[in-house]
């Protein structure tokens, strides 16, 4: 099915046109191909104050989409299994539209955990998951907010918005230092957790290509192939992390 935009969301900041999520993109890739020969000779930063601040900004702002989401479904009545996009400038149908915004947006804020990783020297955390994974967030979100904000959209920014209030506690917790590290047991949890996330949204999203259901069938074939791109690559990283590792 061929979409148009959205004509709620297409003005929005960073929707109206693909150049400025293209010129966001090319600046990570940029950077992440050349901050750490830029960092080579410099000393590496500990950045603690700013990583605990920037680490409770994201688990409230994942809390804040979260409520949004879940609140304004159950509002409107949203559907778990065929929701069609409300494209009425309902309260309920801006409110929707708006929190998918957010949500496409803190896949650009979430750039800086990247930053974050080259000015404190670790670069071998910047893997090929954590690349593929920030920059193709942002295209996804992307054409989701200018194309279909809301319907059965809105499930995967409310799941991945959850799963988000632990990853970033997590990482709260690790900018404290060396002395929390006992604390951060349940890093592998984590880890299930985000897996399991990925199982839900397939299944959710395979569901409506078996029914007939007024959504877009070539927005979840791309969520469906996309999501089991990242189920591959994170049990590839369970396994080299958890399973060999522990041998």
């Amino acid at each position: 099915v061929f979409c148009f935009p959205d004509p709620r969301t297409d003005p929005w900041p960073l929707v109206y046109s693909p150049v400025p999520v293209t010129l966001v993109f090319t600046s990570y890739l940029l950077l992440v191909a050349l901050g750490p020969s830029c960092m080579r000779r410099r000393r590496r930063l500990e950045l603690r104050a700013p990583l605990l601040a920037y680490n409770l900004a994201m688990v409230a702002l994942s809390s804040y989409m979260f409520y949004e989401f879940l609140v304004t479904s159950v509002l409107a009545n949203y559907s778990y299994l065929c929701q069609p996009v409300d494209y009425s400038r309902s309260e309920l149908g801006m409110r929707m539209a708006r929190v998918c915004w957010w949500f496409f947006f803190s896949k650009v804020i979430e750039l800086l955990d990247t930053v974050f990783l080259i000015l404190r020297k670790k670069q071998e955390q910047v893997t090929f998951l954590h690349v593929y994974h920030h920059g193709s967030m942002l295209f996804n979100w992307w054409s989701g907010v200018k194309y279909v904000p809301g319907g059965q959209a809105f499930f995967i920014g409310m799941l991945n918005s959850f799963v988000h209030i632990f990853m970033y506690g997590y990482y709260a917790l690790a900018s404290l230092g060396p002395r929390m590290h006992r604390h951060l047991w349940w890093k592998r949890y984590l880890t299930i957790l985000q897996m399991c996330q990925f199982v839900a949204i397939a299944t959710h999203s395979s569901y409506n290509l078996f029914t007939e259901c007024p959504f877009p069938d070539g927005f979840n074939t791309a969520v469906f192939l996309y999501i089991l791109s990242l189920l591959a690559l994170f049990l590839r990283f369970y396994y080299r992390t958890y399973v060999r590792g522990k041998r």
